[in-house]
Order: C-alpha cells, then structure tokens, then sequence
C-alpha cells in the first residue's frame, strides 16, 4: 500500500525567505521605496498566518447558528403538513393544485434558505480570503511601479535627461540587484497567496490565486527582460574592452619591435 504524500508549502520557510530578501534590500539600498514596500509585504504575510489559521479551523459558533436555523426551517415544513386536512380540505382538483403549488414554492423558499446557511461558513472565509488576497495583489503592482523606470542602458546616459527624467542614480551592478529582488519578491507574493488556496481550495479562492501568480509571474517576466538586456550589455562592454585591450597589446607589440630593429 502507497503512503499518501503530504506536500505542502511551509508557511515559516516562506517568512524566512521573505525576511531574508528585507534584509538584503536593507543593506543595498537602505533608503529606497522598495525597501518600505517589502517592509509591508512582510507584515502582511506575517498577518497571513492569523489569518489562514482563522479560515483553516471550523467555526463552531457559525454552524451551531446555521444548524438551527434549519432546524427551524425542516420543523416549519412539517407544521405546514400538519396544518392540512387530507380528508376535508383536499377535495377539489383546483384545491390539490393550488395546495400543491404552495408546499412546492414554501420547500423551494425553504430549500434555498437551507442551503444558504449550509454554504455561510464557507462564504464567510471565502471573503475574508480575497480581501487579503487583493492586498498581495496592489502589493505587487507597487513593486512594478518601483521598477517601471529601471531601464537598461538608460542609468549610465545622463546627458540626454531632461528636466522631469526620473533620477537613476543606480551603476549597472546596482540596477542589477534591484531588479533581481523585484523579482524575489514577484514570486513570494505568488507563494504566499497559495497558502490562502492551500487553506480554503474552493473554485472562487483557487481562481483568485491563479490570477495573482499569473500577474505576478507577468511582472517578474518583465523584470527578467530588463535583466537579460542588461547582461548582453555588460557582456558586450566586456568583449569590446578585452579586444580594445588586445589592439592595444599588439600596437605596443609592434612599436617594441619596430624600436629594436
């Protein structure tokens, strides 16, 4: 017989990482806005917990209040049954279909009120999730905000700024970084938003999380673009000074040469 796996992602491993990533944003750029924004990002997911404790457990107060209410509901059936007279009161065919008609809408009425206090639990959790769901979702579009105006190739060129240019006071390793724990940071909104699907796996709460991780896999999509051109940019300095070293080299080469002859 197989052993059911347990594979579940680790609420404090995911907060460790989180306060990690603070840290070294702390140490780089101590007095940047990225570093406030993930300062509360941390709080957040650090709530999180609570929270996702909150809709985890059952509420027993909830289903006691829902439980008698249907109660009620079932009993208020039965007393509708008993309040007719099988034997005087149903003689008519227009008696029985108007009779019927009755008991059918007060089971459909009954029913619906029924199943709406069976589902309240789980509507109640479903909106306290998404509320906090949609603050990891504005937490990520602040953090693009942040990155919207690191552009490679433009941090070096200060010559053709004008007077409402944003301030890129970052070199290309800086930029580098910065980038780089924009896009930690992407994937750590989509990890702590699975814990709230984790938690509460219903269609609405996985649906919402589905979105988050694809907006923010998105933007760190987009980070990774501005990486990439960074790097061939870097890498082709690098290749144009090595060979500007090299002809160098070789003009020294020739001139000692030229000298001994």
């Amino acid at each position: 017989m197989k052993k059911k796996r347990n594979i579940s992602l680790d609420y404090y491993k995911i907060i460790v990482t989180l306060e990690r990533l603070e840290k070294r944003i702390s140490d780089r750029f101590p007095d940047s806005g990225l570093r406030l924004v993930i300062n509360d990002f941390l709080i957040i997911a650090k709530e999180s917990k609570k929270n996702i404790e909150w809709i985890s457990k059952p509420h027993l107060t909830l289903r006691f209040f829902s439980y008698f209410v249907i109660c009620i509901a079932i009993g208020g059936i039965f007393f509708s049954f008993t309040q007719i007279d099988f034997n005087n009161d149903v003689k008519t065919l227009s008696i029985i279909i108007t009779t019927s008609e009755a008991l059918f809408n007060e089971l459909v009425l009954i029913g619906a009120a029924i199943f709406f206090m069976i589902t309240i639990e789980t509507r109640v959790k479903r909106h306290k999730a998404s509320k906090f769901l949609n603050e990891l979702r504005v937490i990520a579009h602040v953090i693009d905000m942040h990155q919207l105006t690191k552009d490679p190739g433009m941090h070096e060129d200060h010559g053709n700024n004008t007077q409402n240019s944003p301030n890129r006071e970052l070199d290309t390793f800086e930029l580098q970084r910065y980038l780089d724990y924009c896009s930690e940071a992407f994937s750590l909104i989509g990890k702590v938003a699975a814990l709230y699907a984790q938690s509460l796996p219903t269609e609405v709460v996985v649906k919402t999380v589905n979105e988050i991780e694809d907006l923010s896999s998105g933007l760190s999509r987009k980070v990774w673009q501005k990486l990439i051109i960074l790097n061939d940019m870097v890498g082709r300095e690098e290749f144009e000074n090595s060979i500007f070293k090299k002809k160098i080299k070789i003009r020294k080469t020739k001139k000692s040469s030229s000298a001994k002859n």
